[in-house]
This record gives C-alpha cells, structure tokens and sequence, in this order.
C-alpha cells in the first residue's frame, strides 16, 4: 500500500465559476482518455504481467493517475460549486445538473458516460504495454 498525504500535490483555486470549463476538464476525469481509465488500465494489467519491476511501475503509475482524478475533480468542483440556477442554465450545464447536481461523476465532455470499453488488458505483456503507450501518446 501507500501513505495517502490528504492534501493535493498541486493545490486548486479557482475564483471565478464557469460551467462551459467544467464540462471541457470533466473528460479528462472520465472521458475515453481521462484518468479514470488510465488508473483502471494500470491496476488492471499489472496482474498478468511477469516481471515485478513492471508489476511496481504500473502500481505507481496507477496510483499516480488517481492523484490526478483528485486534482481534475478539485477543479470541475471549483468551477460550478457556486454557480444559481440561472447561471447553470446559461452555460448549458443544466442536463448534467438534473441527473448530478454539482456531484463529480465520470463521463465526456459529450455527456458520454464513462465506459470500462475505452481501456485494454489482454493479460499479454507486449499487447498491454502497446495499449499503454498508445494511451498516453508515447510511440515507439
């Protein structure tokens, strides 16, 4: 396990409300490429894979995407926490709102909820590691 320092590493304050702005960042939470697959596509994979040096490195990199869903959820948080009803409407935040209200949920920008389908573990090392650099825009 790890020790869990309760405070962000990059702490968030955000002044001025804008929903447009929430649902732009809310991919990066659970959207196809966000953090919330990324942590699960790490955690995931490091079961089949056999060599413990890369079994540690897809823990950390795990538990580092979930210091991430923290940082992303601080900001969509700040960015409608104090926001009327009017205001929630003007920015079209307003079909989110009904089904959430200012609660943080995972989906896309799009409204698309988030999917287990948008991440990969084959359990084949060559295939996950491919689906891992794929995933954070590294090629070969």
């Amino acid at each position: 396990m790890w020790i869990y320092e309760k405070k962000l590493q990059y702490p968030v304050k955000i002044k001025t409300p804008n929903a447009k702005y929430a649902q732009i960042i809310m991919s990066q939470y659970g959207g196809p490429d966000g953090e919330l697959g990324a942590s699960l596509r790490y955690l995931s994979q490091r079961y089949t894979m056999p060599y413990g040096e890369v079994v540690g490195t897809l823990t950390d990199i795990a538990t580092e995407e979930l210091a991430h869903m923290e940082m992303v959820s601080a900001i969509v948080y700040q960015l409608v926490r104090d926001l009327s009803p009017e205001e929630v409407k003007a920015q079209g935040f307003e079909t989110y709102f009904v089904d959430h209200t200012l609660g943080i949920w995972p989906q896309a920008s799009s409204g698309t909820p988030f999917s287990s389908t948008v991440f990969q573990s084959k359990g084949d090392i060559i295939t996950d590691l491919h689906e891992d650099m794929a995933a954070d825009g590294t090629t070969l």
